[in-house]
């Protein structure tokens, strides 16, 4: 399955048309096929939500996709065009595309609105537009349309979505857009962009034509290792949103979080140089963050339990 593959089958103008049964295998196998840090949809995501993950999942990947895989910025925008028509024929009514054949399951279903989708579409819109960012500010700005929405979404779909929760979640998500930034730095220049902020790159003296040439230096380093520490913040700030939703997503929450910390790690541990090697996650690495996001869950779960059953002190009772 290539992305060239599925345009011209579904793309404009040939628009090959799905079953609703069809449309969600068409996702399933699109979720399961493409590299992420982590499996969006694992098994220990809730077996009655992994159509909806995985119909989201397919949204953000043919969004990304147009984005990135066209080539040709002008082309892009005019697939984006064409996707967000395709988007908003979804919410009248008229889905047409296998993503959205499966997506309006989910938006019905969780009774989710518009603006997390637009506000990705955007995102990819900008991402023709702009190529690098002059201040953090800028870039954060972003990370609410490329990142944030995504966790919305998983919110709605665990029905824990409040405007705390949102919080929580938007910190987190921009810590994993962040924690991709800075592990993808050569891969983005070799598509001309560059999320590392002007204004940061500015202050640690790193210039433009050593990163340009891959040249790893000693200001670069120092520009990655304060960009590391600030997107930790980030996740610690996140964390909280583990013990506020539904058990059963809270693992899958949990492991994203621990994956995107020890993304961090694997950056510190190569001394920030992420120009002449991409850190990346091994499948032992990936099982460690897993049984360590399930006995910090089964930890959290025992000493709920245990203050839940803690006896009264004799002088509180009546």
């Amino acid at each position: 399955m290539t992305f060239e593959t599925d345009l011209r089958r579904f793309g404009p103008p040939a628009l090959e048309a799905l079953s609703l049964r069809d449309s969600l295998d068409y996702c399933a196998r699109l979720t399961a096929s493409h590299y992420e840090n982590f499996s969006v949809v694992t098994w220990l995501t809730p077996r009655e939500h992994r159509p909806a993950f995985r119909s989201i999942y397919a949204f953000c990947r043919w969004s990304d996709d147009l984005g990135d895989e066209v080539g040709d910025p002008a082309r892009s925008r005019e697939l984006l065009a064409w996707w967000r028509g395709e988007l908003d024929a979804m919410f009248d009514g008229r889905a047409r595309h296998p993503v959205m054949v499966a997506l309006r399951e989910t938006v019905e279903k969780y009774a989710i609105p518009r603006e997390p989708f637009h506000d990705l579409i955007d995102a990819f819109v900008q991402d023709q537009e702009v190529a690098e960012y002059e201040t953090f500010d800028q870039l954060l700005d972003y990370c609410a349309r490329s990142a944030d929405p995504v966790g919305r979404l998983v919110l709605r779909v665990a029905g824990a979505h409040d405007e705390e929760n949102a919080r929580l979640s938007d910190k987190t998500c921009t810590a994993l857009q962040l924690a991709n930034f800075w592990q993808d730095v050569s891969r983005d220049l070799d598509i001309g962009r560059l999320y590392l902020p002007r204004e940061d790159r500015d202050r640690f003296g790193v210039r433009e034509e050593d990163l340009r040439a891959r040249r790893f230096t000693p200001e670069f380093a120092s520009l990655l290792r304060f960009q590391v520490g600030r997107t930790r913040e980030l996740f610690e700030a996140g964390r909280p949103l583990v013990g506020r939703i539904p058990p059963a997503f809270a693992v899958d929450v949990d492991l994203f979080s621990r994956g995107g910390l020890a993304i961090l790690d694997r950056i510190e541990a190569r001394g920030y140089d992420v120009l002449t090697a991409r850190p990346s996650l091994g499948k032992v690495a990936k099982a460690r963050l897993l049984a360590r996001a399930l006995f910090g869950l089964a930890k959290a779960r025992w000493s709920s339990g245990r203050e839940a059953h803690r006896p009264e002190p004799a002088e509180a009772r009546p």
